[in-house]
C-alpha cells in the first residue's frame, strides 16, 4: 500500500524551505499532530512548531484547523490496492478488510479516527464527504468488483449487485471502530464475513 501522497519535491532542493517541500513539512506535522495528540489536541501552532515555520506560513495556506485537516485526510490514506484471487470470495473480502484495517491502523488512518472520535457535528459535516471520497467509496468499490468476481467464478448469486451490499462492510467497519471501539482482530473480520457477507452472497 502506498504512503501519504504529500507534493513532490524537486530534486537538489535546499536551504530554507518553501514551496512544495513546506507544504510537505507542514502536511506531515499536522499528521503528526493528529495521529498523537488528536483532533482536540492539534494546533495551527503545535503544527508550526513541529513543521518549523512560523504559524503565517500555515494559515497563509489554510485559513483554519478544518482546512488543513482536510487536506491531510485527502492525502494521506494508503491506497488499498487490487485484491489478488483468493479463490473464493469468502478469501477475498476477508483480504480486503484486512487492508481496510491495516490502512485504518497506519498513521494516516490514526489521524482518521482521531477525527472520526473527537470532532463536533460541525467539523463532522465538513468532512463527511471527504470520509465517503477517501475511505467509504474506496472500500466498497472494491466489495462490488470482488462481488463481480465471485459471480463470473459462480460462488455468488448473480443478483447480488446492490448497493447496500457493497456499502455492508465498509459500515460496519467504521461503525464498529467509532462506536464499540473495535480493533477489528482477524478472528473479528472472518466472523463478520462468515455471519453477515457470505450468507448474503451464497448462490
Amino acid at each position: 500500500m502506498m504512503g501519504a501522497r504529500w507534493p513532490e519535491v524537486p530534486a537538489g532542493a535546499a536551504g530554507r524551505r518553501r514551496g512544495a517541500e513546506l507544504v510537505r513539512a507542514i502536511l506531515d506535522a499536522a499528521l503528526g499532530q493528529l495521529s498523537t495528540v488528536g483532533w482536540n489536541g492539534l494546533t495551527m501552532e503545535g503544527v508550526a512548531a513541529q513543521a518549523r515555520t512560523g504559524k503565517a506560513a500555515v494559515y497563509r495556506r489554510w485559513p483554519s484547523k478544518t482546512d488543513l485537516v482536510a487536506v491531510v485526510l485527502r492525502a494521506g490514506l494508503p491506497s488499498l490496492g487490487e485484491i489478488p484471487d483468493q479463490g473464493s470470495v469468502r478469501e477475498d473480502l476477508i483480504l480486503l478488510c484486512r487492508r481496510m484495517r491495516d490502512s485504518m491502523h497506519s498513521r494516516s488512518g490514526q489521524a482518521l479516527r482521531s477525527v472520526l472520535h473527537e470532532c463536533d457535528s460541525g467539523s463532522a459535516q465538513a468532512f463527511r464527504e471527504i470520509i465517503r471520497s477517501v475511505v467509504i467509496d474506496p472500500s466498497a468499490g472494491l466489495v462490488r468488483d470482488l462481488v463481480r468476481r465471485g459471480i463470473e467464478r459462480g460462488d455468488v448469486r448473480p443478483d447480488a449487485t446492490g448497493d447496500y451490499i457493497a456499502d455492508v462492510i465498509p459500515a460496519m467497519m467504521m461503525y464498529r471502530s467509532k462506536v464499540c471501539g473495535s480493533e477489528w482482530e482477524d478472528s473479528d473480520i472472518t466472523e463478520m464475513i462468515d455471519q453477515v457477507l457470505v450468507p448474503l452472497l451464497r448462490v
